[in-house]
């Protein structure tokens, strides 16, 4: 009968008859969902924290692509830049070798004039 008193007024006895506010079953479930709550919070932890080294160490891949992209964009331009350079050259030595080879027809036609006034010369005297 004091039991049915105090469970009217809310108040139980739990298994190691201790007053509770709460019914027994109730106080149970409570600290059931309070561990389910702590580990759960401890996973989502240790999910974070996995996360936050995949994401670090994505971030230093991202930074190592870059550069190597970079130091390819610049050896790249490098060998665009040799190219032109050698294109130039070429072209500088293509202009030097038409000039030189005007330059040996004229002395070539003033070597035969030269040689033709020498027999005319010889002729004449």
């Amino acid at each position: 009968m004091a039991q049915a008193a105090l469970g009217a007024a809310g108040l139980h006895f739990d298994e190691l008859n201790k007053l509770r506010v709460l019914q027994p079953e109730v106080a149970q479930q409570t600290a059931q969902l309070r561990e389910e709550c702590k580990a759960f919070v401890d996973r989502i932890a240790e999910f974070q924290k996995t996360v936050g080294g995949l994401i670090e160490l994505v971030d230093q891949l991202a930074k190592a692509a870059e550069s190597e992209k970079m130091k390819a964009i610049g050896a790249r331009n490098l060998l665009k830049s040799i190219a032109k350079q050698r294109e130039a050259q070429e072209q500088q030595l293509q202009a030097l070798t038409a000039e030189k080879k005007m330059q040996l027809e004229r002395y070539r036609i003033e070597y035969e004039v030269a040689e033709f006034c020498s027999q005319c010369s010889s002729l004449c005297r």
